[in-house]
């Protein structure tokens, strides 16, 4: 009789327990030195034309020479007062203009290349525009003064008057077109430094412009004083000041002192800071 197999129960294989495998993660060490740099005030400068419109940088220029000129006649001219208006100003549009309000630092920047020369052209019309507008709107409130008496001016009060600058004494043009220069230098090196500063550090910035314009109109101011004129150091301002005008006689001395001669003299002041700035630069310490 056949007897049927059972099969077999199949021997079971051991099974082994796989390893998990672990995910190993690399972070690459990042050099210290690899930390991004805040850009220069030059490089900062090289953006505007990309990220600022031209329309709102020049309105920024025609505002902030606004100010300045008319804190430059309300106070007399005053470098104190002048300087501290500046630091004002440079704190509130520097991000949008650059802060030049004043045609020789436009004009360096242009002819050291930190600036084109659209933008130049068109900062230099909205700063003079600027201080012209300054003019009318002082001399407007000046104007609608109250007349003194003649009581009152027995007594040594005077009629409100607009401050001008001196005019040119003759026979001192010469002192008077040197000192503007030498001002305008002055102004010029100081602004042209701010161009390697960080693009975020303002009130460095704020404080070397102001200070320096401070520094400037002193120095010009004192210089000038000895022969009986004035400093302004500002083409655009001298026509607020009422240093240069169009109603008199022309006076070829006067655009000669206060346009030409603050112009030569910041180029010079930028230039001047370029080549020391590159000297340092080759230095070897």
């Amino acid at each position: 009789m056949a007897t049927k197999k059972t099969a077999s129960a199949k021997k079971s294989k051991p099974t082994i327990a796989k390893p998990a495998k672990t995910k190993v993660t690399t972070v690459k060490a990042v050099a210290a030195d690899s930390t991004p740099k805040a850009p220069t005030y030059k490089q900062r400068v090289g953006q505007l034309s990309n990220r600022t419109g031209m329309l709102s940088a020049h309105i920024a220029e025609f505002v902030g020479t606004f100010i300045l000129a008319a804190v430059a006649v309300l106070s007399q001219g005053q470098p104190l007062f002048v300087g501290f208006a500046l630091i004002a100003i440079v704190l509130t549009i520097g991000s949008l203009s650059g802060s030049h309000v004043n045609p020789l630092v436009t004009v360096g920047a242009w002819v050291t290349r930190k600036i084109t020369g659209l933008r130049a052209l068109g900062y230099v019309i909205a700063q003079i525009l600027g201080g012209l507008l300054a003019f009318v709107v002082v001399s407007a409130f000046v104007s609608a003064a109250p007349e003194v008496s003649s009581e009152a001016q027995m007594y040594g009060q005077q009629a409100a008057t607009m401050f001008a600058a001196s005019p040119i004494p003759e026979g001192k043009e010469l002192y008077v077109f040197f000192a503007e220069m030498l001002g305008a230098a002055i102004f010029g090196l100081a602004f042209a430094s701010t161009f390697r500063m960080r693009a975020d550090d303002y009130a460095a910035r704020a404080l070397t412009i102001g200070l320096g314009l401070f520094a400037a109109v002193t120095v010009a101011g004192v210089a000038v004083s000895y022969v009986g004129g004035s400093a302004v150091v500002n083409p655009a301002i001298a026509f607020t000041l009422q240093a240069v005008t169009f109603t008199d006689s022309f006076n070829l001395w006067a655009i000669l002192s206060y346009i030409i001669a603050p112009i030569v003299g910041g180029v010079i002041g930028f230039f001047l800071y370029d080549i020391i700035r590159s000297e340092a630069d080759n230095t070897i310490v």
